[in-house]
């Protein structure tokens, strides 16, 4: 057997292997939705659980690399968007391959460009106060001086948490509404109560032990600052992820050239149906798969098997979207359109490969699930036991 049918086999056998939907239902519509408010692992886990309680909804499969969600069933969409919308995210159709392509560019342009400008902002205030504390500066209330002083800090902070850190609330604000805990709700979390605390020892430092006049402004800040900057990396390599997958796409062509009652014209590759008949010139990419019926060449597979050679193929070869005919002429019958053509198998092979989560991932997300109330808790029981353990002073 050679190579090509032999990736077409692979790819139809991990095909069927990765269904877990009935085959009863093998024939139900699939919608894909293009999400936003995601930020970790959790956030996956309460989108899937808001589109399955939707009715009509087979199977959901949610793709955080590409923020996207793949919805299998006869659900209707805009009950799809409000469920998504209920759980504290956002979404959107994703009519086609084109406009998906489209929108998530511009979504990561701008989420990048947010992170990057938040993290400047963050880390300017935080860098020079932690210097300022590791270099010797005083970081307690001593004097009038250092109250008013730490009191303008304590206002450009705020200005900070209320910008560069907004989201953090926001989305700890939409958990808690939910009986969620996430990442954002431990920023949140860390960042408000080290802002609240130095506050009140700036506002009222006598109310407050000598030596634990301490304020922790740049901790707030540093805090916004570094996951911010990893949530700027995690953007950036998840646009180098959908720019993989858009140059597989981009290997099918757009347009195609059909023969109809003997006169040959070019159509949108939208427009091509099973059965009918296409030319393709020499030098030109094939736009779907088929079954040569005239004409003889040779057609660089490489793209599929890596074979440096090209494959001769005469009347009755098969022909796979996205390889190049070189030195001749061919008419061939469509045979595998859309998502039906082996390079469409391939690019849901790749999405599968970013979906899939081998046994250390799925006890991650089992962890991060308790990993947030666990911390709160403790948090809460060394509070308690900090002020049980005080001593009275007679």
């Amino acid at each position: 057997m050679d190579a090509v049918t032999d990736i077409q086999n692979a790819t139809v056998d991990r095909t069927s292997d990765a269904t877990t939907t009935p085959a009863t239902s093998s024939n139900a519509p699939t919608q894909q939705l293009i999400l936003s408010g995601m930020t970790c692992a959790s956030c996956v886990s309460s989108v899937e659980k808001a589109l399955k309680a939707v009715a009509g909804v087979e199977s959901v499969s949610v793709n955080f690399a590409e923020r996207t969600a793949s919805i299998k069933g006869a659900a209707n969409v805009e009950t799809l968007i409000h469920a998504v919308e209920e759980a504290g995210y956002g979404a959107e159709v994703s009519e086609d391959e084109a406009t998906r392509r489209e929108r998530q560019a511009v979504m990561h342009a701008e989420q990048f460009s947010e992170h990057k400008r938040n993290t400047w902002l963050a880390l300017g205030l935080g860098a020079p106060l932690m210097a300022w504390g590791l270099l010797g500066g005083s970081m307690t209330i001593e004097s009038t001086a250092s109250q008013i002083g730490w009191g303008i800090i304590a206002l450009v902070t705020l200005a900070l948490l209320c910008t560069s850190g907004k989201h953090f609330f926001v989305n700890a604000y939409k958990a808690a509404r939910h009986h969620r805990a996430t990442m954002d709700t431990l920023v949140a979390l860390g960042t408000g109560a080290a802002w609240l605390y130095s506050a009140a020892v700036v506002i009222m430092p006598a109310l407050f032990p000598e030596q634990a006049r301490h304020v922790y402004f740049e901790a707030s800040a540093m805090i916004i600052g570094l996951v911010t900057l990893g949530h700027a990396l995690e953007a950036r390599a998840r646009a180098s992820t959908s720019k993989a997958l858009d140059r597989l796409l981009d290997l099918q062509p757009q347009t195609a050239l059909l023969i109809e009652d003997g006169k040959e014209r070019e159509v949108s590759l939208a427009d091509v149906q099973a059965g009918m008949l296409l030319r393709v010139k020499p030098g030109a990419k094939i736009p779907v798969d088929g079954v040569v019926e005239s004409g003889e060449s040779f057609v660089d597979e490489s793209m599929l098997t890596g074979e440096p050679l090209a494959v001769r193929k005469t009347q009755g070869e098969t022909l796979h979207a996205g390889t190049v005919n070189q030195n001749g002429s061919l008419v061939f019958k469509a045979t595998g359109i859309g998502s039906d053509t082996m390079l469409s198998r391939i690019i849901n092979l790749v999405r599968q490969a970013q979906n899939s989560k081998p046994a250390l991932a799925r006890m991650a997300d089992t962890v991060s699930a308790i990993f947030v109330p666990t911390v709160m808790i403790i948090a809460i029981l060394t509070a308690l036991d900090g002020t049980t353990s005080a001593p009275i002073q007679s």
